[in-house]
């Protein structure tokens, strides 16, 4: 393995129900039914009386896939957005967003009629191999800029592992 090898570090599947109750519920089911991992909850940061949102509110679910759970999930994604994405999507470290508009656009997912129709979001993150020093916990140091992936980098290791074309 040579040390500058592109890695998926994590993909995080993200839905936002927008209040607490049947409907963050409903997220919660969704989630877990897709990624078959239990789905953790995400509070509002601030509060916000237009939406009626309380801080420290419940108003999202979310689950972080690493390692073969990811790319498989990622494969699946893909093919519900048709091998597809937009350039615009890819930040300068080649990490990536996208959404789906409605769950059962998956892949062997059936229609649940308890869930609904919801939508979910896709995020990406990229690494190398040596990343662990700056988060451990002791003797942690900085990783240089040029070893950080960059955007081209992700895009083709995309384009060969998983056929996405990327639209400019």
């Amino acid at each position: 393995m040579i040390v500058m090898d592109l890695r998926i570090e994590k993909v995080v599947v993200n839905c936002g129900a927008g209040e607490s109750g049947e409907k963050l519920q409903k997220a919660k089911k969704m989630v877990e039914m897709i990624t078959g991992r239990k789905a953790c909850l995400t509070k509002a940061r601030k509060r916000e009386p237009t939406f009626k949102i309380k801080k420290g509110e419940p108003i999202g679910v979310k689950v972080t896939l690493r390692k073969k759970d990811a790319e498989e999930f990622l494969k699946r994604a893909f093919a519900a957005v048709d091998n597809k994405i937009n350039g615009s999507s890819f930040d300068k470290f080649g990490n990536f967003s996208f959404g789906i508009k409605e769950y059962i656009y998956l892949p062997n997912t059936k229609y649940d009629p308890s869930i609904g129709l919801l939508g979910f979001d896709v995020c990406v993150s990229f690494s190398r191999p040596g990343f662990r020093v700056k988060y451990r916990r002791r003797k942690k140091s900085k990783i240089p800029l040029k070893h950080y992936p960059t955007k081209e980098e992700c895009i083709n290791f995309l384009k060969e592992k998983f056929g996405v074309t990327v639209i400019e």
